[in-house]
């Protein structure tokens, strides 16, 4: 193949999925030329399993991204059709939005969002190979000989590298949705020394709506007065879909059970390791044993289709079996297979071998996001795109790099523990993976996020004088509550009596009653004509403030203590196997993984409490010398 000059850039980015989109969209919005590439580009910002934005602990990622200056939440709006806000029967750490979107839609929102960016070019095209030079990236090169030079490169794979489907005793090489998958870049990464492992995940089945019996099923509606998941969005997002709740029966795991042995999972075709928390329907069945029955939700693809998504029936079975097992749900007896369920084996990298900044540690300019890192879901993805490539930019430019802390996002928590952790299976936010999540909720991302989105130079000054003028409001208000008393009355004490809380005989003061857990703010409306004027979007965050006041200053000194041990910087160049007092699988770990402050040392599977206070005095020690 002849070989050409396709031109300069400063960063060029392999894949348009959530990764690559947040990531090409931060490079170029910062200034760098920059080329997003794409094998097809029907493919970008596809939702090749769930067509859902958001979750548990997803929804945080999501709004800490807008918060940010990313992109994700503000085409979640355009496109999604129903909203939901989880865990609200639980304390408001967890509260997560999530959001059915239209498939279409939002991959329309997002490929439009990459062709009208100044300094960005969208380009279809294969990337086989990268080109390093003096141990710094300096070129990729497409199929057709293509050779683009470059600064830095950020790869967002997802699940396309060395990708192979599996249906049954049906494999072959693809990419998610029949697309074609990339072989040979993966033979080049391999070259170069990445450590490359095998990861798999896998989708159920898609069915046509005119085949499904919803009599038999039950309705989930969205929320009465949805919340959007941007901070920029107005109006409040409409429902225009509902969704539907199933389950499996008895019948479903015996033909499950008596086909184990043609499951490409039990039988050895499949290689990779999987999630486990989003495991296969047969997986369900051989772990849950005794379980009776599994939740199948049935999910929209968009508005303008009757494929539905079968959430929780995950398979690689083949697809004979794949329809007896539909066959035997309630509502889906007579369910027409649009497409059937698959796995997909792909490569990712050991994300120990990347910086806190996404960085490939021995290639200078390389970065990784999403699923290339070993993580799973659109959220984690979306938001190492758009750390990577706000890190690449700033590298570009000379500027410090770009590191969130575990105590201030959930960002920061997932790219600590991939770097830090490493992950044996797909990797997937959760928020009980973060010591922090009291002081890390959705509702006040902004608040946290937005004055670092405005110094990165992605938040606008009108955007930040809101936030600002927003939390300024809110404080205003609770000092109001303080000072503010309501009189005893027939009207209060009937509604404190209803909510089995004690009656007052002479007044109380606002705050008093708020900080009462049977009470809201809502509540004290009617008794106070202020708070009738306050506004909805703000009494929230109110009410969650006065609430909650006394563990919120606990977990703000907890932070303060964690700080402490972050601020201690580890030398670049110090030799771990000079320290007396580490262990040997310490010293091996350190001298991987090199931690950048005794903090993310401590995190290192392996390192000790006794390692770091080791690696403190040893440290210490050289301080003084």
């Amino acid at each position: 193949m002849r070989e050409f000059s396709a031109g300069s850039y400063d960063v060029a980015v392999i894949g348009a999925g959530h990764a690559g989109i947040e990531a090409s969209l931060a490079c170029a919005r910062l200034g760098m030329k920059t080329v997003c590439f794409t094998i097809n580009l029907d493919a970008v910002g596809n939702m090749p399993c769930n067509p859902a934005i958001g979750g548990t602990g997803k929804g945080h990622l999501v709004r800490e991204l807008d918060a940010l200056g990313g992109e994700m939440a503000k085409a979640a709006d355009k496109a999604c059709i129903q909203y939901r806000m989880l865990n609200r029967g639980k304390g408001p750490a967890v509260w997560s939005l999530r959001a059915q979107a239209d498939r279409r839609r939002y991959q329309s929102v997002m490929k439009h969002t990459l062709e009208t960016q100044e300094n960005l070019l969208l380009r279809q095209a294969e990337i086989v190979d990268l080109r390093v030079t003096d141990g710094h990236v300096s070129a990729v090169v497409t199929e057709t000989g293509g050779v683009y030079a470059v600064r830095a490169v950020i790869l967002c794979s997802g699940t396309f590298l060395d990708g192979r489907t599996i249906v049954g005793e049906c494999v072959r090489e693809s990419g998610p949705d029949g697309m074609h998958a990339s072989l040979t870049l993966a033979d080049a990464l391999k070259k170069l020394g990445l450590p490359l492992r095998r990861f798999k995940t896998g989708t159920p089945p898609r069915v046509n709506a005119r085949s499904v019996d919803f009599s038999q099923m039950e309705v989930q509606t969205g929320d009465k007065t949805p919340l959007p998941f941007s901070f920029s969005t107005e109006h409040p997002p409409e429902n225009q879909a509902v969704c539907y709740l199933t389950y499996t029966t008895e019948e479903t795991h015996r033909v499950i059970r008596e086909n184990l042995d043609r499951s490409p999972i039990y039988s050895g075709i499949i290689e990779g390791v999987g999630p486990r928390y989003c495991p296969s329907i047969e997986t369900k069945i051989v772990r849950f044993p005794d379980k009776p029955r599994h939740q199948l939700f049935i999910e929209p693809m968009g508005l303008d289709t009757e494929e539905l998504y079968i959430q929780g029936f995950s398979s690689s079975m083949p697809e004979e079996v794949q329809i007896e097992m539909l066959h035997s749900v309630k509502g889906l007896e007579h369910a027409e297979i649009m497409r059937p369920a698959y796995a997909i084996e792909y490569d990712c990298i050991d994300p120990t071998a990347l910086y806190p900044t996404l960085e490939y540690k021995h290639i200078s300019g390389l970065y990784g996001a999403g699923q290339f890192n070993g993580s799973s879901g659109y959220e984690e993805a979306a938001v190492q795109g758009f750390v990577a490539g706000v890190n690449a930019a700033r590298k570009l430019k000379g500027e410090t790099p770009f590191i969130l802390g575990r105590e201030q996002a959930y960002i920061g928590t997932l790219i600590d523990d991939l770097v830090t952790k490493g992950t044996n299976e797909p990797y997937r936010m959760m928020t009980s993976r973060s010591e922090y999540r009291l002081i890390l909720r959705q509702d006040n991302a902004d608040e946290r996020l937005a004055p670092i989105g405005h110094e990165l130079g992605l938040v606008s000054d009108e955007t930040l004088q809101k936030v600002v003028g927003k939390y300024d409001a809110v404080r205003r208000e609770i000092k109001r509550l303080e000072h503010t008393g309501v009189g005893a009355s027939d009207a209060l004490n009937a509604l404190l009596s209803a909510r089995g809380t004690a009656e007052v005989r002479d007044g109380s003061p606002l705050i008093a009653l708020l900080r009462r857990p049977q009470l809201t703010y809502d509540d004290l409306r009617d008794f106070d004509a202020s708070c009738r004027a306050f506004p909805p979007a703000l009494a929230e965050s109110v009410e969650i403030a006065v609430k909650y006041e006394g563990y919120i200053r606990r977990q703000m000194a907890e932070v303060a203590e964690f700080a402490r041990l972050e601020r201690r910087a580890i030398p670049e160049d110090i030799d771990y196997a000079k320290i007396d007092g580490l262990r040997l699988e310490a010293r091996e770990k350190l001298a991987a993984i090199r931690p950048q402050n005794l903090g993310q040392a401590g995190r290192i599977s392996g390192v000790s409490p006794a390692d770091v206070a080791a690696l403190m005095l040893y440290i210490t020690s050289k301080t003084r010398d």
